[in-house]
């Protein structure tokens, strides 16, 4: 006889609530983004908030003094090298064919055609970099969500007692405690490989005299926030530019780029990320494929915080049942 499967109304429901549910987080995802970056920002600006709160300034204030100091200095110093560096990126993508012509002279009659099918992607690119900046509308959601988290952090356990119970508002609290320390830990650790990474770059750029050394400096200290793959695709352009002038002067900018790759992996990554990332090479590159499908060039630099928020949730739940034996 044909067995009989029923199926209850709850599983019915559950069903089309968890599709119901899935379907809202892709239609809100850029505001979910928004949040983690929030999110993110908080872990990495905590620290020094409740510092300040404990030399007993009062926790708005603190929040205005930081918000003035870093995002004040960021600007002034954006504001600074934005001349500089497009003056020189300007001069890079004029010389940009005579350059080609001679690292491949053997091709000199497509130079024209290839450098055609190559400036639309360097505008594509110059018009991302440009919306991502001119985006005032994100950058003040996001600093309005950072406020507000800083402000109301302290808030978060009782908050979390009253809306699940005790003994569970007790569990999640610890689980965002543990994401909120190790991504805090990831930014300022990726703060510092970035500055390391462009600081050792330009200097051994402007030391072999290649050009436009700001720009490619900064262009290898801003890639390192994408773990495996940014350091690599950061030295491209810098050995082009190179192998324009000399295959010496190239071999020298491939050498000074493994050595600081050197410098980083063996000496600062050990030094500043060996409690926040610690991930296997492989499920990084995965995470970065699947970040980067979901949310492009946001979703790509999300990537590893969101992996390692899933990497603490997931051994929050500690598997304690023994296999049994066969």
């Amino acid at each position: 006889m044909p067995t009989k499967i029923e199926i209850s109304h709850r599983t019915i429901i559950f069903t089309l609530v968890l599709i119901a549910g899935i379907w809202l987080i892709l239609e809100i995802r850029d505001i979910l983004f928004l949040l983690f970056i929030s999110f993110i920002l908080m872990s990495a600006l905590r620290p020094i908030v409740d510092g300040m709160e404990r030399l007993k300034i009062p926790r708005i204030v603190s929040i205005f003094l930081l918000y003035g100091l870093v995002f004040g200095g960021l600007g002034a110093g954006l504001a600074s090298m934005v001349p500089t560096l497009a003056v020189q990126s300007g001069k890079l993508l004029m010389q940009l064919p005579d350059a080609l012509s001679r690292v491949f002279p053997y091709i000199s009659s497509d130079v024209q055609s290839l450098i055609q099918q190559v400036a639309p992607v360097g505008e594509n690119l110059v018009k991302v970099t440009v919306g991502v900046f001119s985006n005032v509308l994100a950058v003040l959601t996001v600093m309005t969500f950072t406020f507000y988290f800083l402000l109301e952090r302290r808030h978060l356990q009782d908050f979390l007692g009253a809306l699940l119970g005790a003994e569970p508002g007790e569990r999640v609290f610890d689980v965002l405690l543990r994401i909120e320390k190790r991504l805090g830990s990831w930014v300022l650790g990726e703060l510092c490989l970035m500055a390391f990474v462009g600081l050792l770059a330009y200097g051994g750029l402007f030391f072999l005299r290649v050009e436009y050394a700001l720009p490619l400096a900064i262009l290898a200290g801003v890639l390192e926030i994408v773990p495996t793959i940014g350091p690599t695709v950061s030295a491209i352009p810098a050995v082009l530019v190179a192998l324009g002038s000399s295959p010496i002067l190239a071999l020298s900018v491939i050498a000074l780029y493994i050595i600081v790759q050197q410098i980083e992996n063996n000496l600062l990554v050990p030094l500043v990320m060996k409690r926040s990332v610690g991930l296997p090479p492989v499920l990084t590159i995965l995470a970065l494929m699947i970040g980067g499908r979901f949310g492009g060039v946001t979703g790509a630099v999300l990537a590893v915080p969101v992996l390692l928020a899933v990497q603490e949730v997931i051994n929050s739940f500690p598997i304690t049942s023994k296999p049994k034996k066969i």
